[in-house]
């Protein structure tokens, strides 16, 4: 009996890892009718994977659950180990300019004549080669301080332009997939020692189950005592990861929960994930550009172009303005600063450029990380997860009463 029941703690524990990351999208069939009908479910039945839009089937808990979990990741982990403006600062806004410069300088030649030719193309017939070649070289050689303060601009309102919690429930909605790597790449050990232990709790649960059956020699108990084992193996396997946070002396020995005791390690881990895919510079610039508060960057960008539009034209500025006129200076003036806009927070969605200054993000990270106390580490894990536990205890309870059924047809009332 106890080496029946180690194995089904191992397999509730092995099905219930599976359960807890896949499939990533909901797989299974539509029923008619379900969708309206599980409105009047109690609350626990419509978090049930596919429930409320009408499927039965099964989706991974973790992946089901992204954007909650990117709501919750960034309360009660990314707030805590950083604001906006540190991360921002954190990325190198100086470095950022120079790449900036950089891609952006070899298009001013073009930029120029496009709009140029859009806004007045007679102006820019007429003008003599040498004049545009001035013209040309003036705005690349100004190009760097302009750039600068546009990005030392973007610093001094990073917190009004960026919502991490936006960015984050997007990312995780768009991508369910990257929640799964963070869990188990973060939870590694922890996971793979829970479902070890998983054949070591049922062992020891079996030997006074053997003594129950062989002494009240029911039929029905060893199903019901079934169900207790596999709801008991999982809740032991969750205590036993995160359970007690703070070390806690028990005569002579020391106990922790398996994910606080790594601690130090595992900061570096969720640093290097968090760094290398959630909060990057790519994902920041698309965010600052597409996100909801994505016209607040735009206006910012325009707002600091123009006046160093009219700086890098230098003293001709007050003649062409005259020549041309006050309506159309200022058309090629507004033109000039809403195509510098795409190219001044493109250069930010460089995947090459972004895992460069990764690295300081994760140093952050990984030093803020590693310096939380315990407590408050296990929340930055289990609290996505926590309202959603009892379905692995469910599963364990339904795979222990198979498991008591199964005994009980190869061996009989009272089998060892």
């Amino acid at each position: 009996m106890p080496l029946f029941t180690g194995v089904i703690g191992w397999l509730i524990n092995w099905s219930g890892l599976i359960m807890l990351f896949a499939p990533t999208h909901f797989r299974g069939i539509r029923v008619p009718g379900l969708a309206l009908l599980a409105r009047a479910f109690p609350r626990r039945l419509q978090e049930v994977p596919g429930m409320l839009i009408g499927g039965l089937g099964w989706q991974g808990i973790v992946p089901m659950r992204a954007a909650k979990m990117g709501s919750i990741a960034v309360d009660k982990a990314i707030s805590r180990l950083g604001t906006p403006s540190d991360f921002y600062q954190q990325l190198g806004p100086d470095q950022i300019a120079d790449h900036i410069v950089r891609a952006f300088q070899p298009q001013v030649p073009t930029l120029i004549e496009t709009i140029m030719v859009a806004e007045h193309p007679r102006l820019w017939r007429d003008m003599p080669p040498r004049a545009r070649s001035m013209l040309i070289d003036r705005v690349t050689r100004m190009l760097p301080a302009i750039i600068r303060s546009v990005t030392d601009q973007i610093g001094l309102h990073i917190d009004q332009l960026l919502d991490p919690k936006a960015m984050v429930i997007d990312q995780f909605r768009r991508d369910p997939s990257l929640v799964v790597r963070i869990f188990r790449n973060f939870g590694r050990r922890e996971l793979a020692m829970m479902v070890r232990f998983g054949f070591v709790f049922g062992f020891l649960f079996g030997i006074p189950v053997a003594y129950l059956d062989h002494v009240v020699g029911a039929w029905w108990l060893l199903p019901v005592l079934g169900v207790v084992v596999g709801w008991c193996t999982n809740l032991l396997g969750m205590w036993l990861i995160f359970a007690p946070a703070e070390p806690r002396k028990v005569g002579p020995f020391t106990v922790q929960g398996l994910f606080p005791r790594r601690q130090a390690e595992a900061a570096v881990v969720y640093a290097e994930l968090i760094a290398g895919e959630v909060i990057t510079l790519e994902r920041i610039g698309q965010h600052l550009l597409e996100g909801p508060r994505g016209d607040r960057t735009q206006w910012l960008v325009r707002t600091a172009m123009r006046p160093a539009i009219e700086l890098a034209l230098g003293p001709t500025h007050a003649a062409v303005r005259i020549a041309i006129g006050a309506e159309k200076f200022d058309r090629i003036k507004e033109s000039m600063a809403t195509e510098a806009v795409v190219r001044t927070i493109g250069p930010f969605q460089d995947p090459e450029f972004s895992q460069v200054q990764a690295v300081r993000i994760r140093a952050l990270i990984a030093e803020r990380c590693a310096q939380l106390p315990p407590a408050q580490f296990v929340e930055m894990m289990r609290a996505a997860i926590q309202e959603d536990e009892w379905l692995l205890y469910a599963h364990g309870a339904i795979m222990g009463f198979a498991g008591g059924l199964l005994h009980l047809w190869l061996f009989g009332v009272g089998g060892s």
